[in-house]
């Protein structure tokens, strides 16, 4: 091929492409594109005046022989007599390989296997080019380094800035390869017509990694990424999809594959995407799990919150809530159960509870009654209340327009449920507000709906509360949480909190650590107040209490939180039968004292030892009919006794695995992890059906042990 093709080709290449930006983009692109390329850069790359045009190659591309520009004015024959129908077979499929490294909450994990799945399409083409990507789990083995992030706490920022540090390190001492650039310039187009000039400039390069942010720390900091040009990829939360197309003009592109192979200079030296949108929720793209063979699954029901509390900055980086069709959901769900052997279901939100299906098959099936008739003898406030209930009368929406039809959060819970019996479901993150009595009496019927809550309180004093904007009083809380364990008794409640927010008294603090005493937490998760930018109390208030008041309301926060989780634990979890979801080997195994452990109902996490490889116990098959004998009323006759035990001892046991239920009897507790006796197999309908609530099977629970 000549050097004026690959000319030739270069320059359909950019039209295409800045073609396609244009169309989707608009002016913010280019301006965003000039805004981060040095103005000599931009000389450099800008396209050679040939004589070909845009409408050139539109006309190519048509029936007629006549190029013709938009008004329909002749504009002549192409000025070049090399072909412009360069296949993109020409050149060898480019494989890049990407190490993807996920800090921060439920919701970044399940971002990052869309992000996986986005970059993994094997159908992606862009730009005339085709392009691939592979993961690998080695950072120095990558061609694109991504990290996606965190901005809830400075800390979380702080560790992101560390990382990109050490990898920009890294990378100048361990490049990846050298690479033959070829930097074409239109003051000397002779060049391109003769090989000996053309190769003069021609020079090897060390071809760097591409750094990547992506997540809420790109959305919040935007362009001040690139500082110190530790990033030279920024993407937020709802601009996933446009990665591959942004690698893409920051890799460099072969243009020969004859000898020695050159590459042309990548269009862009940064690239940047943190657009926010009103309706992106990914559902028609099937996450890549990081692990498949995890027995648990994140499932994405909605994204953003509208909250608008005033420490969080989530509605900055995750935009407006919206949510996902309910069937999409469903089938998502169904799919994992019945062919990748996932055994629970996470339902994944900002705000999970407050989900709305919107979608005109949901309004369609699920109409608001109070609006039947003529929507124009009512209100609009009426249209959207309708449908729409608070946990209780003393819960507040800083977002008022709630309600109206469509599926709700219950409707999604009992679908979900509906796959099996077998299947668990779970869901986080909520808010306090959006437990409605109907969700709850839900709960306490389906046994495969877990019995656990987590309810974030961030304070106990109302008045922080209202600083905070969080939309309930104190009193309201604890009237939510008496609800919550009388309608389910064997409930788990879990919750967030945050001193030393600003202007907190230590009446204040007192009052937090008396919810805390007063409610007795199954698990807490703990923080010192950090301002972050944009947030109602960063426009508003002054982070007025001392870092070293902050740590000391901390420690006593955490200190009540571990003294009532050991009292709890001893008072209602050893001596009881819970039911397991078997994850695998636990993370301290070791030989000569190996465990395993899984997770109960209410997310308590329980290990058991074991003796061999794999642990062996009895099977439910084997168990059922001793126990339906026990339950009965029966004739108190020992050798009748004794000899339904010689026919169950001489059963044969089964091993267990990941994701198989069992049953075990909890002895000790350590904290907020339990250690117990792994006595049979079991199913769920099998352990709610036979009433397994006693703490203490008696003769048979010892032989079980044996």
């Amino acid at each position: 091929m000549s050097n004026q093709s690959f000319r030739i080709l270069s320059n359909l290449r950019r039209l295409q492409l800045r073609q396609s930006q244009f169309r989707k983009y608009g002016p913010a692109f280019i301006s965003r594109w000039q805004s981060t390329t040095h103005s000599k850069e931009e000389r450099s790359r800008r396209l050679p005046d040939d004589g070909v045009t845009l409408s050139h190659f539109i006309s190519n591309s048509q029936s007629n022989s006549k190029p013709a520009n938009e008004q329909g004015e002749d504009i002549g024959p192409i000025p070049i007599s090399a072909p412009l129908g360069i296949e993109s077979s020409q050149f060898s499929n480019r494989v890049l390989k990407f190490h993807l490294k996920t800090y921060g909450c439920q919701m970044n994990v399940s971002d990052s296997d869309i992000v996986r799945s986005i970059l993994l399409d094997e159908n992606a083409t862009f730009s005339g080019n085709q392009i691939s990507f592979e993961e690998t789990q080695e950072e120095m083995d990558a061609d694109i380094l991504l990290t996606n992030t965190c901005a809830i706490r400075e800390n979380a920022e702080s560790k992101v800035w560390q990382r990109l540090r050490e990898l920009r390190a890294h990378d100048n001492k361990n490049p990846l390869e050298k690479l033959t650039i070829v930097e074409a310039e239109e003051e000397n187009e002779d060049r391109l017509e003769n090989a000996v000039r053309f190769s003069k400039k021609k020079k090897a390069q060390k071809r760097k990694r591409i750094i990547g942010v992506l997540g809420c720390m790109a959305e919040r900091l935007k362009e001040d990424m690139f500082k110190d040009g530790t990033a030279d990829l920024i993407v937020g939360p709802d601009a996933y999809r446009d990665l591959p197309r942004l690698i893409n003009a920051l890799a460099p592109k072969p243009i020969s594959t004859t000898g020695q192979p050159l590459y042309e200079t990548p269009m862009m030296e940064r690239a940047l995407n943190v657009e926010l949108s009103f309706d992106e929720t990914y559902a028609d793209i099937t996450p890549v799990r990081a692990n498949p063979g995890d027995v648990s699954a994140f499932v994405s029901v909605m994204r953003g919150c509208n909250n608008m509390c005033s420490y969080c900055v989530v509605p900055f980086t995750r935009g407006r809530e919206r949510s996902r069709e309910l069937e999409s959901i469903v089938e998502e769900a169904r799919i994992l159960y019945e062919q990748s052997g996932v055994k629970e279901i996470c339902l994944l939100g900002q705000n999970v509870n407050s989900y709305h299906d919107r979608s005109e098959n949901a309004i369609l099936t699920n109409p608001a009654l109070e609006t039947a008739g003529n929507e124009d003898d009512h209100s609009k406030k009426d249209i959207y209340k309708a449908g729409y209930q608070t946990s209780n009368d003393g819960f507040s929406n800083m977002f008022r327009l709630r309600g109206g039809a469509g599926y709700y959060f219950v409707d999604l819970v009992e679908a979900v449920s509906n796959i099996s019996p077998e299947l668990r479901v779970r869901f986080t993150s909520p808010h306090p507000k959006d437990y409605p009595p109907e969700l709850l009496s839900l709960m306490a019927e389906r046994h495969n709906v877990c019995n656990h809550l987590h309810m974030p309180a961030q304070s106990g004093s109302s008045t922080v509360l209202e600083r905070m904007r969080r939309g309930y009083t104190r009193e309201a809380y604890m009237e939510l949480i008496d609800d919550v364990r009388s309608t389910i008794p064997d409930v788990a409640i879990t919750s967030d909190f945050i001193t030393g927010f600003c202007g907190e008294t230590e009446e204040e603090h007192e009052d937090t650590l008396s919810l805390m005493d007063h409610v007795k937490y199954d698990q807490a998760f703990m923080f010192a107040y950090s301002m972050r930018g944009k947030t109602h109390a960063n426009r508003t208030m002054t982070d007025d209490v001392p870092d070293e008041v902050k740590s000391r309301r901390l420690q006593e926060v955490i200190s009540m939180f571990r003294t009532n989780i050991q009292i709890r634990n001893d008072e209602l979890e050893v001596g009881k039968l819970r039911l397991l979801l078997v994850e695998g080997e636990s993370r301290r195994s070791k030989e000569g004292a190996r465990t395993w452990g899984g997770r109960t109902d209410q997310n308590k996490r329980v290990v058991f030892p074991i003796s061999g490889e794999t642990p062996e116990c009895w099977s439910e098959e084997s168990v059922s009919p001793i126990l339906n004998a026990l339950n009965r009323t029966y004739p108190s006759n020992t050798m009748i006794r004794s000899d339904l035990f010689h026919d169950f001892a001489r059963s044969p046991k089964v091993e267990i695995q990941a994701g198989d239920y069992a049953l075990v009897q909890v002895d000790d507790a350590r904290g907020h992890t339990l250690r117990g006796k792994l006595m049979w197999r079991a199913s769920m309908q099998g352990f709610h059906e036979m009433g397994l609530d006693q703490s203490d099977l008696g003769l048979f629970g010892s032989l079980l042990t044996k």
